[in-house]
């Protein structure tokens, strides 16, 4: 067999770019809805912002911290290699973005009459507006919620100079800088200053009452009453600035009594990290930009460190477009918006009450595919749960929860009923952490049982289970998940879920609670994988089997669903497979570090990328012809950090119909797509598939919005069917 060299594998920075590019290919196609296309803009931004503060971070501390390293990537580059080609490929994504924006979308949202101005094109009713908005209310911001503060009372203008040293910048904060003049008064001749907009104020501003559609920028109205923050002076000149830091602070060789404080510490320090980005418009004066340079230490190529890397970023128009998120949701055009859909209800729980919710999941197992089925059936498990009399105890993972969690609230009106009630949290969920400290200690004020996980694993399985007593016996009931218990990504993100009173199941579920809130080891797990014990030697064991089938010479097949493919071991059991013969097709959306149909090593595999309305974050892995498959379903992807740091659950699929509507109706779908899949070819980069020969166009997740209504349709004549057992 072929040893596998850094030329076998692709740079995983430089794949979660790729992603990116292909995300942003979505705003730049005029096929789509305009609106749409807004939002898209604004997704390109919001994740080259988290690319920047963890992966980016991380690698500047490899090239350039005190304890710098000289390990490589699995494909071969250096820490500063990876740096420079980041660079590089970055600040082509950024010209085409605003490209997109400045020159495509931008114009066409004015033809449609949504119209963001600049000040200096105000009439002079949207000046009195202005004017209202700074001295009076914020109410006429795009936010549906009224803002009561006077604008001016929440802005904090700040001179720099010997006297007021330079502030330590929010990351993230967009900021207002300005060079000043001394019109009359006391005080220096010229005065640097700086002013954050506050993040209480919305972004766009409504020049007009509701349904008006021309818009202001925030920072145009700020910077307009500069003379007046600042009185007595003129002002010469100013700019925006905005400044991106290291993020992902780590927590393992940290100690602290309380693992609540030890995460709010996190969240604060968060906000004093190193820059790793500076991002100012590219008519910024020059004097502006050195200033930011030397107070935050920002890196920038010249001839004494001629490396090719810099960390200023200028910006061709309007920073940070991850605020036209607000608006592609304004109302009334939905005609710019993918047609409205409705999570089609599961009509074999849409009427239960208490007790048939309970009997109809033990009759058998029920595989919901959200976003096409509505998440409702799991908020009513864990409310009827709460409620239900009969119910004992509910043992819950929070991973990720909205705002005004109905999951949560249950949790906690089951407490108050007496129930048992154990509630894992886990704090270290990445930019959710503030949101998971303010609800665990609701839920600890409220009785239940709150459990942090590990202080070295993040708890990432997505599991629900109840105790509850019927007739004279104890039955266990689960819900398991490849995505979290919050309703709002339910209905954006492509997940699966699985209902079952499996007793081997629920032994499992069982034991993985005590695991996470007792540490209690040892157990024989019947039917769930789990990580970080067995999760990564189980699934090189599954791909190994395939070939071995394919070298006695049976069929054998390899099919998985993932969010990102990394880690080598696996990628490299995959090549193996592939040697042999193994056909193995692979939809991978974000982040793929296997090069596919490379002569010789990966010959058998192909890669597709699927970035569509919906986030496809479902996890599923197939192996074996369809007639003998194993259909597993997961919270984890193929990385070292599902396997090996954080607590993953891959379950399988065995009743009868719930796995041949995964194998027959869900797989099948994506592997048709010629409307939104992107095929990764052996270098690296990715071609967008088109029909072809005069075949018609197939939309993968418009087709499962129809399968879903039609499978609904049948659900209610189907009957009773025993599960499949399979060799695990």
């Amino acid at each position: 067999m072929t040893a596998f060299q850094p030329e076998h594998f692709i740079n995983r920075e430089l794949s979660s770019l790729e992603f990116n590019s292909r995300v942003l290919e979505e705003a730049e196609d005029v096929t789509n809805p305009l609106l749409e296309r807004v939002k898209f803009l604004a997704i390109f931004s919001s994740n080259l912002d988290e690319f920047f503060m963890i992966r980016v971070a991380g690698l500047r501390e490899q090239a350039f911290g005190a304890g710098a390293s000289e390990d490589r990537a699995a494909d071969g580059m250096s820490s500063l290699a990876q740096l420079q080609a980041i660079c590089r490929r970055t600040r082509e994504l950024i010209a085409r973005q605003y490209e997109c924006w400045n020159n495509s979308v931008f114009p066409a949202l004015r033809e449609t009459g949504i119209e963001i101005l600049r000040y200096e094109h105000l009439d002079d009713q949207q000046h009195a507006l202005v004017d209202r908005f700074f001295h009076n209310t914020a109410s006429l911001a795009l936010t549906p919620m009224a803002i009561d503060c006077t604008a001016s009372f929440v802005l904090t203008p700040m001179a720099i100079d010997l006297s007021h040293p330079s502030p330590r910048f929010h990351s993230q904060g967009l900021y207002l800088a300005a060079h000043l003049d001394r019109r009359d008064g006391s005080g220096p001749r010229q005065l640097f200053a700086v002013m954050q907009l506050p993040a209480v104020l919305p972004r766009l501003i409504r020049l007009g009452q509701v349904g008006e559609t021309k818009y202001i920028f925030l920072e145009e109205i700020l910077a307009s009453r500069l003379p007046q923050l600042f009185g007595g002076y003129d002002v010469a000149d100013w700019t925006t600035f905005r400044i991106t830091r290291d993020s992902d602070l780590e927590l393992l060789d940290k100690e602290a009594d309380d693992m609540l404080d030890l995460i709010e510490d996190r969240i604060r320090a968060r906000r004093r990290a190193d820059a790793v980005r500076l991002e100012i418009p590219a008519g910024a004066g020059v004097e502006f930009v050195k200033r930011l340079i030397d107070s935050e230490e920002i890196h920038v190529a010249h001839d004494s460190k001629p490396d090719g890397y810099s960390e200023v970023y200028y910006i061709p128009g309007s920073l940070d477009l991850s605020s036209l998120m607000k608006l592609a949701a304004i109302p009334n055009f939905d005609h710019l918006r993918d047609t409205r859909f409705v999570p089609r209800a599961v009509k074999r729980l849409e009427a239960c009450s208490s007790d048939q919710l309970f009997e109809e999941i033990a009759r058998r197992d029920i595989l919901l595919h959200h976003p096409y089925e509505s998440f409702e059936p799991v908020v009513r498990f864990v409310r009827q749960a709460a409620t239900d009399p009969k119910v004992l105890a509910i043992k819950q993972t929070l991973y990720r929860t909205s705002g005004d969690s109905p999951i949560v609230r249950a949790l906690i009106e089951a407490a108050e009923n007496g129930k048992h009630v154990t509630a894992i949290v886990e704090l270290q969920a990445r930019f959710d952490e503030a949101a998971n400290v303010n609800w665990a200690r609701k839920l600890e004020r409220a009785g239940v049982h709150v459990v942090y996980g590990f202080m070295d694993l993040k708890t990432h399985c997505k599991l629900s289970l109840v105790v509850r007593r019927d007739d004279q016996t104890l039955t266990r009931y689960v819900h398991l998940s490849t995505g979290n218990y919050h309703p709002a990504t339910a209905k954006v993100y492509t997940d699966l879920g699985l209902f079952t009173a499996d007793e081997n199941v629920a032994a499992d579920a069982s034991a993985l609670f005590n695991l996470l809130t007792g540490h209690s080891q040892g157990d024989h797990w019947r039917k769930l994988v789990v990580a970080p014990e067995d999760l990564h030697r189980r699934t090189i064991e599954l791909i190994e089997e395939q070939a071995q089938r394919a070298r006695d010479g049976r069929p054998a097949r390899v099919f998985a669903k993932l969010n990102s493919l990394v880690d080598q071991e696996v990628i490299a059991a995959l090549y193996r497979a592939s040697q042999v013969g193994v056909p193995i097709e692979l939809v991978v959306r974000g982040i793929c570090c296997l090069r596919p149909q490379m002569s010789g090593i990966s010959d058998h595999i192909t890669v597709r990328s699927i970035v569509d309305r919906f986030l496809e974050h479902s996890r599923i892995c197939v192996f074996g012809p369809d007639e003998e498959a194993m259909v597993f379903v997961s919270s984890a992807d193929w990385m070292p950090r599902n396997f090996f740091r954080r607590v993953e659950v891959m379950f399988p699929i065995e009743d009868v119909d719930a796995r041949e509507r995964i194998l027959k109706e869900i797989i099948p779908v994506y592997l048709r797509d010629n409307q939104r899949s992107w095929i990764l070819r052996p270098d690296g980069n990715y071609d967008r598939v088109v029909p072809q020969h005069e075949a018609p166009p197939y939309h993968c997740q418009e087709e499962l919005l129809q399968i879903s209504t039609k499978h609904n349709s049948d659900e209610s004549t189907r009957s009773s069917r025993p599960s499949m057992t399979l060799n695990n």
